[in-house]
């Protein structure tokens, strides 16, 4: 946030050093909500969710008429093709005036598009195009929760499928099963008895919100390339409906006084304000992406940066005391530890924690379980792991990306002082292993244990 005054910046850091836990209830919520608003502030600072949402508006344009002419033609096989377009009305509703003529255009391009008689290579290229919108989502939606591995491609393209051609006709179904019970009889006797006439009247008037704020919370549940609790999704899906209601009132009254613009750029004008509010939507949407992150991963609110600021002897500390303190739970038997937990234990935040994580398991020394959340177990057997290999894994991360060919010729007497170094500290760690370290984390500090372990080997070897 390099934006803001000084004393502004100053006040937002201070914010992660405070300690939650010694604040009475009230105040550790007050102070969790200025975190969480902090950090989507710093996201959005950063240039990343603004960078993918105008990506994302890109690939909009590029794949819409073709998406609504697939699900045209799924739903027109149930006889529920006609109601596409008042959905589309209800999206472009912000655009006022306009936003309807640009809906009769868009119908106009559906219809147009025959998909029955596109041919194979035609069809191909359709899915083809509705397919690149929900990678990109999908994309999108992995960096807001941290997720490097994108699935499989049978995987992705199976699940692609099934939103594309089942999405629209669950979306539609729910929608009349909603008009259906309110126009049913005993509907309508209970609305004609009062006061439960008006409070059902409140309930019909929010049950659109409800269907913005659900359809949020089911795409953060189903799109990321992870697990995601069904709170986090709610809570994720209820801000970004409420953020989404919003400012779509708030451009409302920019397109009324937006007149000039279209005297400037005349029925071009149309096309940039749709361009802007499927900008604006996608922000809303990257920003409840984040909020159901936060909310399900609170760790990631210790920290005022993405990425981890530790030297490398730091990380070369923190490695192993989080090796071995995963090596002695599990010879303990107990359960796995967290990202959260190994974030307490080593008091350092979580983004730290996540990147030694995923240095050990690029190194094959950490393996995740599958719960919820994930726990961390060594990859082989604490005894046949030696603490110069944690080192190594930290110190030679990254170097299997090609270097200019000019980086790789010897240096001759560099080589020779490097070289030495690291059969330094590989002599003086020789032995050391996780296991050896485990049994012994209850007398005194990981790290500080190293110097005497190696001193005995040492004494041991007669140097």
């Amino acid at each position: 946030m390099h934006f803001l005054p000084r004393p502004w910046q100053q006040r937002i850091e201070s914010l992660w050093r405070a300690d939650l836990s010694g604040l009475p209830r009230w105040q550790a919520a007050l102070l969790w909500a200025a975190r969480m608003l902090a950090a989507l502030l710093r996201d959005l600072s950063d240039g990343q969710l603004t960078l993918r949402a105008m990506s994302l508006v890109y690939t909009t344009l590029l794949s819409l008429v073709p998406l609504l002419a697939v699900s045209f033609s799924v739903l027109k096989a149930f006889g529920v093709h006609n109601q596409i377009e008042p959905l589309l009305l209800r999206l472009m509703a912000p655009l006022g005036a306009q936003g309807v003529e640009f809906t009769r255009q868009i119908i106009g391009f559906v219809d147009n598009i025959k998909v029955g008689v596109l041919g194979s290579v035609g069809l191909v290229v359709l899915l083809y195009t509705v397919v690149t919108m929900i990678q990109k989502t999908e994309e999108a939606f992995n960096y807001t929760w941290r997720v490097t591995r994108p699935r499989a491609f049978t995987t992705r393209l199976s699940n692609y499928l099934t939103v594309i051609l089942l999405g629209p006709v669950l979306m539609f179904a729910a929608v009349g099963v909603a008009a259906s019970l309110a126009r049913s009889p005993w509907v309508q006797t209970v609305a004609a008895m009062e006061p439960l006439g008006s409070l059902l009247h409140a309930v019909g008037a929010l049950i659109p919100y409800l269907l913005i704020g659900a359809a949020f919370a089911l795409t953060y549940l189903l799109i990321p390339n992870t697990h995601v609790r069904t709170g986090a999704a709610v809570t994720g899906g209820v801000v970004a409906g409420v953020l989404w209601v919003a400012t779509g009132k708030l451009f409302t009254l920019f397109v009324v006084e937006s007149a000039k613009y279209t005297a400037i750029y005349s029925g071009f004008a149309i096309v940039l304000l749709f361009m802007i509010w499927v900008y604006l939507s996608w922000l809303i949407v990257l920003v409840g992406a984040s909020v159901a992150f936060y909310q399900q991963h609170p760790e990631y609110l210790s920290a005022p940066s993405h990425e981890s600021a530790l030297s490398l002897r730091m990380q070369e500390r923190f490695a192993l005391g989080l090796m071995v303190h995963v090596a002695a739970r599990f010879e303990r038997g107990e359960p796995a530890p967290t990202l959260r937990g190994l974030s307490e234990t080593l008091g350092l935040p979580g983004p730290a924690v996540d990147h030694l994580l995923e240095l050990l398991r690029e190194a094959g020394l950490i393996l995740q379980t599958g719960e919820d959340p994930p726990g961390y177990v060594p990859a082989r057997p604490p005894e046949r792991v030696e603490v110069a290999q944690v080192m190594e894994a930290v110190r030679s991360a990254g170097e299997r990306v090609l270097l200019p060919g000019g980086a790789r010729r010897a240096t001759g007497p560099v080589d020779e002082v490097m070289e030495a170094w690291c059969n330094g500290a590989h002599r003086a760690v020789a032995g050391i292993t996780l296991k050896a370290l485990a049994e012994r984390l209850q007398g005194a500090p990981v790290v500080a244990r190293i110097g005497s372990d190696a001193e005995g080997e040492r004494e041991a070897s007669g140097e």
